[in-house]
């Protein structure tokens, strides 16, 4: 028998895949329907239950921020009350456990303990924050100043100063990149970040004093 005879003995039909596959398919379909569904409860209802469960047992952590003989019970909590590390861990992608990294890395820096600072703060994801965000940045500033991590702490500031973009904070954290830029003998980019105190936030407590920090990265430029 010919190819063509064969062919025309055994013609193929049409949408017989859909017919043979068809048991297949209606599962596939099944299946994405299930994880649209469970994509929705677990948008709308566990991480919305979470959260708030996450903000309710904040509050007590919180009352022990600002002492800093509480700092170990706003790290690790107090009877009921989960501390600052066990919401930042067990309560992820909450808004909670990410401001609780943000608490945990300005205890860290305070308790000297700058590398868990370092791990705290680079959890922290932004939010759109003008003050939580830049400050995120400038603890991280700080952290690696500490551990003489200059270039990283320089990386930093300049983030801070950028992002909060305002006569409080943005000075701040422009005097510390001069600084750290001293430290790393780039005495132009000093003479920078000072001059822009000087130039941007005259008003600013910072630039009180600006003159002598220019003045002094001026000299060293070459």
């Amino acid at each position: 028998m010919s190819t063509t005879e064969k062919e025309m003995s055994h013609p193929v039909r049409k949408g017989s895949f859909l017919e043979e596959n068809s048991k297949s398919l209606l599962f596939i379909a099944g299946a994405v329907v299930l994880l649209i569904g469970i994509y929705f409860w677990y948008q709308n209802v566990y991480l919305k239950d979470r959260a708030q469960e996450a903000s309710a047992k904040m509050y007590k952590a919180e009352q022990f921020l600002g002492v800093d003989s509480l700092a170990n019970k706003a790290i690790n909590g107090d009877g009921g009350y989960p501390g600052l590390e066990k919401i930042a861990e067990e309560y992820d992608n909450t808004k909670s456990a990410n401001l609780a990294n943000l608490y945990l890395g300005g205890i860290y820096l305070r308790k000297g303990e700058y590398k868990k600072a370092t791990e705290a703060l680079g959890k922290y994801s932004e939010t759109g924050s003008p003050v939580a965000d830049p400050l995120a940045l400038g603890l991280l500033g700080d952290a690696y100043s500490e551990l003489k991590d200059f270039k990283q702490a320089a990386t930093y500031y300049k983030k801070a100063a950028d992002k909060a973009s305002n006569k409080f904070t943005s000075p701040m954290f422009l005097k510390k990149l001069g600084l750290v830029y001293e430290h790393l003998k780039d005495f132009k980019s000093a003479e920078d970040a000072y001059t822009k105190i000087k130039t941007q936030y005259p008003e600013s407590q910072e630039a009180a004093m600006i003159d002598e920090y220019i003045a002094r990265a001026t000299v060293q430029v070459k």
